[in-house]
């Protein structure tokens, strides 16, 4: 089954925070019929990294078995991190980088891992959003969530959302 995950984070709108992220899987079932699940993420005190992070991860979690993923983001930060192994460097490092400074974030890096390994995923960086709806409609999704300051979620409940979110393909 192949997936295109499209993903966006928003750290504008929120006076009280960075903002959310957003979400979204496309994907063709065996009947040949194109379905859209959009996922949100509103409020999260973290760094716009992190949420573009969070936002690839629930899109790999919510898929409830291997798929051939196509990732696409406007953030660089994500694509390197996908395409220049710095994962793995850490790793073999023991979550240490540079002169033994502890890696931040490790749990969410191992959720990626654990997440990616389960697909086979390319990455694709859109530099900006112009051209591209599925990246614009990102965009709106993780600003309204972060503007409405709907759900004010800390780090221990993203991962429930995920598996919530379950997408049978």
């Amino acid at each position: 089954m192949q997936v295109k995950l499209y993903t966006d984070g928003a750290a504008r709108g929120n006076p009280d925070g960075p903002g959310g992220y957003g979400a979204v899987l496309e994907y063709v079932d065996t009947k040949g019929v194109l379905h859209t699940k959009e996922l949100s993420q509103g409020y999260v005190r973290t760094t716009n990294n992190r949420m573009e992070l969070s936002a690839v991860i629930a899109g790999l979690e919510a898929l409830n078995r291997p798929c051939v993923v196509e990732i696409y983001s406007d953030s660089k930060y994500v694509v390197d991190a996908f395409n220049q192994h710095w994962i793995d460097g850490w790793l073999k490092k023991g979550w240490k980088r540079g002169k033994n400074e502890p890696v931040k974030n490790v749990d969410l890096w191992k959720r990626l891992l654990a997440a990616k390994e389960k697909h086979q995923v390319t990455f694709h960086w859109v530099k900006g959003h112009a051209g591209h709806p599925q990246n614009e409609r990102c965009d709106e999704l993780a600003t309204t969530a972060a503007d409405g300051n709907a759900r004010i979620v800390d780090e221990g409940l993203e991962k429930k959302i995920g598996q919530t979110a379950g997408i049978s393909v």
